[in-house]
């Protein structure tokens, strides 16, 4: 049994939809979050400002004796260097391999759609990674831009037209390359998954990357005789980088759970 907690870390909001799910399938387990609230969104940057933040994220929740690191972030994910990742002295995962595993694992005509930041669809991760699994697939994707920020911003419900004409917007091509499967690429997107399930069509097989990287947790720390299998359940703490109100408004309305006390601020420039 392994009682230290799970690492888990984002540009803001979004990973907040794996930690729902790791919850969800693990109650026991003990969580520490980092959401970087003041320098979101990474999905506009560069790659090396990707790669900065990334670190600075990892270094911060290693000095929290976690016991693996979870990169609920889809730019993260798309960016990080293997060299990097095989220095860690924790088991690292992203969200982009086990969201391509679903993926694959879904699709029936070999139409897979990835929608997810500007910094993602340029690598072309998502893509590579399902030709690995099946090399005649078509690839759909399209950068979403505006979809954190209104996100972040509480623009989330089903029926708010700023988000839904956005949304019909960034959704068209898909439709349009009549696919079956479709990845929301970034942790964020699932928060407005009514939404583009409605405009997509309920055919289409949406891939929430929260539930595929926290199936693979579970997996991971089942077989490495990792799991925390105390009776009792875990606590989550949550660390923002910027307004610690807003925060705790917001991700608890995803969550559905009050975090007021749980969220404290961390200046992330000294890590």
């Amino acid at each position: 049994m392994d009682k230290r907690p799970i690492g888990v870390f984002d540009s803001g909001l979004g990973g907040i939809t794996a930690v729902r799910e790791l919850k969800k399938i693990m109650p026991n387990e003990n969580i520490i979050y980092f959401g970087d609230t003041s320098r979101v969104p990474y999905g506009t940057r560069s790659k090396q400002t990707i790669r900065k933040y990334s670190a600075q994220d990892i270094n911060f929740l290693l000095q929290n004796d976690v016991k693996m690191l979870v990169a609920a972030c889809g730019t993260v994910s798309a960016n990080i260097q293997k060299e990097v990742v095989d220095k860690l002295p924790v088991h690292f995962t992203g969200v982009l391999k086990p969201a391509v595993d679903a993926a694959c694992k879904a699709t029936k005509n070999k139409r897979i759609g990835i929608i997810a930041t500007p910094a993602t669809i340029k690598t072309r991760a998502y893509g590579k990674e399902i030709k690995k699994i099946i090399p005649d697939t078509e690839i759909i994707a399209n950068a979403c831009p505006m979809f954190v920020p209104l996100i972040e911003n509480g623009y989330v419900d089903k029926d708010c037209q700023v988000t839904r004409i956005i949304a019909n917007e960034y959704l068209q091509p898909i439709i349009e390359q009549k696919v079956d499967t479709l990845i929301l690429g970034c942790t964020h997107y699932p928060i407005i998954k009514e939404m583009i399930q409605e405009i997509v069509s309920q055919d289409t097989t949406l891939i929430d990357p929260g539930v595929e990287v926290a199936n693979y947790v579970k997996k991971y720390l089942t077989e490495n005789n990792m799991l925390n299998n105390s009776d009792k359940h875990g606590y989550c703490h949550f660390y923002v980088s910027d307004n610690i109100e807003s925060f705790e408004a917001h991700a608890g309305v995803f969550l559905d759970e009050n975090i007021s006390g749980d969220v404290d601020f961390v200046d992330i420039d000294k890590y």
